[in-house]
């Protein structure tokens, strides 16, 4: 019976020691959380851009893929199908390939 309350007691104090080790890393954390520089307003967020095509009316997009350093809208109506591709950064229209029936 004493070797039982032994391993238990042992089994206490690692339990205790274990809560003590969590909650001090738990503090730790949250304390480098709230004195950490604070980014500044223009990395928050990112710019906001409008682009306005030049499309005939009754142009759709139906599709639309991110590139790597550009914007893939793919158009139907108002004329044949086709992809335009935009800058994302500036808006600018960067290219336009157009797909033949």
């Amino acid at each position: 019976m004493d070797s039982e309350m032994r391993g238990l007691k042992i089994a206490a104090v690692i339990m205790g020691a274990l809560i003590v080790i969590g909650t001090i890393g738990l503090a730790v954390g949250v304390l480098r959380r709230t004195n950490a520089p604070a980014l500044p307003a223009s990395a928050a967020l990112p710019p906001v851009v409008t682009a306005v095509l030049q499309e005939p009316e009754g142009t759709q997009i139906v599709g639309m893929a991110a590139l790597a350093d550009r914007l893939a809208l793919q158009l139907q109506g108002g004329g044949s199908d086709r992809v335009v591709l935009v800058d994302p950064r500036t808006g600018a229209l960067a290219g336009r390939i157009s797909l033949a029936h």
